[in-house]
């Protein structure tokens, strides 16, 4: 039972483990009149999908409840100078050149 659920859980981690992730500052955060929000930090990304073919990052369904605390959290994280970790989902779903965001960690 064991060796099942660590292969769950492997499995459920393995495409984050593929995905973009970054650390930094906010450089910029942007938000379109037709509801697109992406933003970018300073510093490098690693292990971005060919998709992402540029450096910022989008927060994917702005409307939902995740994805108002995403921007609440960006919002904070650059009104505090506040460094912050992004990880991407491994997918350019909400725009065709930006990866989407799955989490962000923002620590003290």
């Amino acid at each position: 039972m064991a060796r099942i659920i660590a292969l769950l859980a492997l499995l459920m981690c393995s495409n984050l483990v593929l995905a973009g992730a970054q650390t930094g500052k906010i450089k910029d955060i942007r938000v379109r009149d037709d509801g697109l929000h992406w933003f970018v930090l300073d510093g490098t990304s690693t292990n971005k999908p060919t998709c992402a073919k540029f450096g910022y990052w989008m927060i994917k369904d702005e409307k939902s409840d995740y994805g108002k605390s995403q921007f609440s959290m960006l919002l904070s994280a650059y009104m505090a100078d506040k460094t912050i970790t992004v990880v991407g989902a491994n997918t350019c779903t909400r725009w065709a050149d930006g990866e989407d965001v799955s989490y962000l960690m923002l620590a003290k």
